[in-house]
């Protein structure tokens, strides 16, 4: 009756970019212990995920696609924006959580990352795929971020509707993931396994060839397979939650409208999205309270659903929700993860929906969680948060997600914009900046890392006063000689010597006890920021 998503999630994360070279670097292991995502290790009780307290956490989260690519690593890191000043920049808007896709090509031995600019990001120059993610694993967790891992493709050539391929078997799949849990073992940055991307159906009733559910046939029915591979995990890393996406329809095959024979026909959703045979159906661990379904939901911009164009809508999107996974959540079976659902907000009805599904996931800690596709300002059928430089922000989708974010601990001055990206200042007298009285700021500096001719630094600025300020810029100044590569967390200009970092719109205020990191690189001999100032009153 349809093709939905007929390409899968990252569909058009196809970039053209130059392969560059790296730098070795050491890894380290921060394990997240945050407000905004819990602390140790996560798991299950009914329909809410909770932390090793026992208290609920909500992920709100984002994808950062290009691992599952011939990149076989992260895109934008050809931008000139660092790696740690996106993940920075993510944090900061409320993302407490990152999904990372990846192909199995991106783990095998002599696997190259590509598509890295070496200038701005020296610190990855000769580190394999498994590296990076590494570093971006150990970095999140500083920022109080956690990880899914998401096993995205078999190659890097493209989605595959079974989780097996002639050329991909399922013990590889299997073993792969548990390389992953062994690992990262021990790292409560890394909370779990997104077993296979958006199972689908494939050939025509009677002849289905994809991904059944409840079907019984053990080369197709994704439950049975979804057991298999999750029960081998948690016998590698028992503290792992297993994210268990749905088909597109139950039976693994696509309805025949022609035949004239209902039998044939039935209701499917999106790739990955329908799960309304798994209150029937569960998906069965040896290990309690791991199991998070994680259904996939689209909008126009992906492709036109039947629904889109019914005449209540968007008033009947609750019930299709409620059908294909929400009562899930409703009936305190299990927890919801929507690990992909975005849109180019093109169409009005794409916004609408939007809103309307982020009501729905509910407000404050006890919502549904969820991943953002995207990150990314390059999925084609989506677009991105991240705008085309992969530095600044699309406000419009920004504003609609925001209410629902609830971002890590050391994620931004006040856990996330407080008015909103559109929003406007929140604090402070509305006839101009806030002025802190001098000495009510408190700074310090990190030199991340140098190299022949620059380096890269963070200026954490605090402020110690009583009001917020609003909007805040930090000033400060370097010898001569030394020049502003890029900057970040801040619209960042340079005048002879001095250096300004402007709040973006998005995050205009800076509370009172809040701080702010706003990171950089620079041409010249590494050099110590001096004369520190917020809004003109020295540090």
């Amino acid at each position: 009756m349809f093709r939905p998503k007929a390409l899968g999630g990252a569909l058009t994360a196809l970039a053209t970019v130059a392969a560059g070279v790296f730098f070795a670097a050491a890894v380290s292991t921060t394990p997240a212990s945050a407000a905004g995502t819990g602390t140790g290790y996560l798991h299950t009780n009914g329909s809410q995920i909770v932390d090793s307290t026992g208290a609920t956490v909500r992920l709100t989260g984002i994808n950062w696609f290009g691992m599952e690519t011939d990149n076989k690593t992260f895109h934008g890191l050809w931008s000139s924006n660092p790696w740690r000043g996106q993940l920075d920049t993510m944090a900061r808007l409320g993302y407490n959580t990152l999904r990372v896709p990846y192909s199995n090509d991106a783990l095998k031995p002599g696997a190259t990352a590509t598509g890295i600019n070496d200038f701005v990001n020296p610190d990855l120059i000769g580190l394999s795929p498994l590296q990076i993610l590494d570093k971006v694993i150990a970095y999140a967790g500083s920022k109080g971020m956690r990880i899914i891992l998401d096993r995205h493709r078999p190659t890097s050539a493209g989605q595959s509707p079974l989780w097996y391929t002639p050329t991909v078997s399922e013990a590889t799949w299997i073993n792969d993931w548990k390389m992953l849990a062994q690992r990262y073992a021990g790292n409560p940055t890394v909370i779990g396994a997104d077993l296979h991307n958006e199972p689908h159906a494939e050939g025509t009733n009677p002849a289905a060839t994809g991904a059944c559910w409840g079907c019984g046939d053990t080369t197709r029915d994704w439950r049975l397979a979804a057991e298999r591979a999750g029960n081998a995990i948690l016998g590698v890393q028992p503290n792992w939650l297993i994210f268990v996406e749905g088909v597109s329809c139950p039976s693994g095959g696509l309805s025949n409208v022609w035949d004239n024979d209902p039998s044939n026909d039935e209701d499917c959703g999106w790739w990955g999205g329908n799960l309304s045979k798994a209150g029937q159906f569960p998906v069965r661990l040896n290990v309690a309270n791991r199991l998070v379904y994680s259904p996939h939901e689209y909008a126009t911009s992906v492709y036109r659903q039947t629904w889109f164009d019914a005449p209540d809508y968007p008033a009947n999107m609750p019930a299709i929700w409620d059908k294909y996974f929400g009562y899930l959540y409703k009936q305190n079976i299990a927890p919801i993860m929507m690990g992909e659902f975005g849109s180019t907000l093109a169409d009005p009805k794409d916004r609408v929906w939007l809103e309307k599904l982020m009501a729905y996931t509910g407000t404050g800690v006890t919502g549904m969680s969820f991943t953002y596709w995207s990150w990314n300002p390059n999925s084609g059928d989506t677009g991105g948060i991240a705008l085309d430089d992969w530095t600044n922000v699309n406000t419009t989708k920004q504003a609609i997600l925001q209410p629902y974010l609830i971002a890590p601990s050391g994620g931004g001055p006040t856990g996330g914009p407080t008015g909103g990206p559109t929003g406007g200042p929140t604090g402070g007298p509305t006839g101009g900046p806030t002025t802190p009285p001098p000495g009510a700021c408190t700074v310090t500096y990190r030199q991340v890392n140098a190299w022949q001719g620059g380096f890269q630094g963070e200026v954490t600025v605090k402020n110690t006063g009583t009001a917020a300020v609003n909007p805040w810029s930090v000033t400060w100044t370097w010898p001569s000689g030394v020049t502003l590569g890029s900057g970040w967390n801040a619209t960042v200009t340079q005048s002879g010597t001095t250096v300004t970092a402007a709040a973006p719109s998005h995050a205009p205020s800076l509370a009172a006890g809040a701080s702010v990191t706003v990171g950089f690189t620079a041409n010249g001999t590494a050099s110590t920021p001096a004369s520190v100032k917020l809004n003109g009153a020295g540090c």
